[in-house]
């Protein structure tokens, strides 16, 4: 029977082992004089720097290999966004041609043009590392109008903002998983006392987004869909250690909060 560690436990015992290493290396400096005259003391050196070269030397490798994984994850997106660039422009030109065969002030008009404006910034600027606050802003809320046009039902759809620097970059088309997730999962499928409550937040370079929604019981609550692991993966690679994402489901709501440092 093979005897599993947990992750944490791995964390843990590798903290450990690199801390004693450190106190080792302090002791000896400081007691050099002490621990010089005893037996074995050679050989115990030699240990102890085989031991800490390894540790280096492993150290260095896995940042190497960390390196590569992460431009081999980059060609791959860049390839994906390639592929999917064929159809959407296809749409984009569409959408334009329609908009202009439209009476002008027209409610319809003004929907194209809300989804015009969406599949550029999909297309364009969600290619890019950063975009600014304000446009991501301007994303989530052009999504949340269309929505409101599309489902003909009595609803509660909030969305709130208190942005103290609308210029700061972010990672673009970052929340918008978590915004479809709640009309997928909760608006569309309820008949009636459906709420979709948005607040977002950035103070000295720090964001909190929280989205809780309402949602049938019968319905999946599982938070592993593909949307939600792309976008943990996505918030690994450019917010490592600078952000938290929290989960919290009962019988009745599904609540997300979302708290990041941005980069200056």
């Amino acid at each position: 029977m093979k005897l599993k560690i947990s992750d944490r436990r791995k964390k843990i015992i590798n903290r450990i082992y690199k801390i004693s290493l450190v106190i080792i290396g302090l002791v000896l400096v400081l007691f050099n004089d002490t621990f010089g005259k005893l037996e074995g003391f050679v050989e115990f050196i030699v240990l102890y720097f085989t031991l800490l070269f390894i540790t280096i030397a492993y150290w260095i490798f896995k940042q190497i290999k960390s390196i590569i994984r992460l431009k081999n994850e980059k060609e791959k997106t860049e390839l994906l966004h390639l592929k999917s660039q064929v159809n959407p422009h296809f749409f984009f030109n569409t959408l334009n041609n329609l908009y202009g065969l439209m009476e002008k002030d027209s409610k319809e008009r003004g929907m194209v043009l809300k989804l015009s404006d969406m599949m550029r910034y999909s297309i364009y600027e969600g290619q890019k590392d950063w975009v600014s606050l304000k446009q991501e802003l301007d994303y989530l809320k052009n999504y949340i109008e269309l929505q409101g046009i599309r489902y003909h039902k009595k609803s509660d759809v909030q969305f709130n903002s208190e942005i103290e620097n609308p210029q700061a970059k972010i990672m673009p088309l970052l929340f918008i998983i978590l915004v479809e997730n709640a009309f997928k999962h909760g608006l569309e499928n309820l008949e009636k006392d459906a709420y979709i409550h948005i607040n977002l937040t950035e103070k000295d370079n720090n964001v909190n987004f929280t989205i809780e929604n309402n949602f049938e019981l019968q319905q999946s609550t599982n938070t592993e869909g593909i949307g939600l692991k792309n976008l943990q993966r996505r918030l690994a690679l450019v917010y490592p250690n600078k952000h938290a994402l929290s989960f919290d489901v009962n019988t009745k709501s599904y609540k997300v909060e979302l708290s990041l440092k941005l980069k200056q």
